[in-house]
């Protein structure tokens, strides 16, 4: 299993490489890193530097509110569904 790097550490690394010029293979054999994982931090980074590494690392956190909201909303249509039953039952009740 491999390592795992703070966000902070995968920033300077990019930093490295992009802002100082430092070759990607030059940068991976000082901190130990593979160079693959190097070319996807870089990707990332390069995507959204104000928050290239944030939620677990796998998820944008624009994909986890996402994921939030349509947990939210598929409770509230469950919510409403009852209610529904509900005050069907209700209205039978009081005839």
């Amino acid at each position: 299993m491999g390592k795992n790097y703070s966000p902070e550490f995968k920033v300077e690394f990019c930093k490295r490489i992009i802002d100082g010029g430092e070759k990607v293979a030059a940068v991976c054999l000082d901190t130990g890193v593979l160079e693959n994982t190097a070319y996807g931090w870089v990707a990332r980074y390069q995507e959204n530097k104000e928050q290239p590494f944030s939620g677990s690392g796998h998820i944008k956190a624009e994909d986890l509110d996402f994921k939030k909201l349509q947990k939210e909303n598929k409770e509230l249509r469950e919510e409403v569904e009852i209610l529904k039953k509900a005050a069907a039952y209700f209205a039978r009740s009081v005839k």
